[in-house]
């Protein structure tokens, strides 16, 4: 996962300083969720909680501000494939957010809970999900903006 985060990360570096946040963000999502893989076999609450803060933010940069932006881009360029992708991706991100945003219900904010080791399953089940998560907004990151980049290019 994190060799996938860094290989998004040199090929959209530079595009858009929002875009390149949101990376950094991933990455730290990615180190955070890595955090509490490593701390299993010891259960602190600290690397968990740190990681339900940076989950709650990447997934709601991603709503409130970078998938905006992108369908914004795209309709500037009057992009039907890009709009058209997009609507078929958003739906599972949506499946994906909702998921992320129960884990962190369930565990975050909260006195250190016994059910809380005991979600180790779900926890991987979310690793994947967030992998599945970072794939599709790399997609849409190629097809809504850096297209349009290369476009805007060739105009000047």
């Amino acid at each position: 996962m994190l060799e996938r985060c860094e290989s998004a990360q040199e090929r959209f570096n530079g595009v858009h300083q929002l875009i390149d946040r949101w990376l950094n963000e991933r990455r730290k999502l990615v180190m955070a969720y890595a955090a509490v893989i490593d701390q299993q076999n010891n259960p602190k609450r600290g690397p968990q909680k740190e990681f339900c803060q940076v989950l709650v933010d990447y997934v709601s940069a991603g709503h409130f501000g970078i998938y905006e932006q992108l369908n914004q881009e795209a309709q500037a360029f009057n992009d039907k494939r890009g709009l058209a992708l997009a609507e078929t991706i958003y739906p599972r991100i949506n499946v994906i957010t909702e998921a992320a945003l129960a884990f962190n219900d369930h565990c975050d904010g909260k006195a250190h809970r016994p059910d809380c080791e005991k979600l180790a399953g779900e926890f991987k089940k979310l690793g994947a999900l967030l992998d599945e998560r970072f794939e599709l907004e790399d997609c849409l990151i190629e097809v809504l903006h850096s297209a349009h980049k290369q476009k805007e290019a060739a105009q000047v």
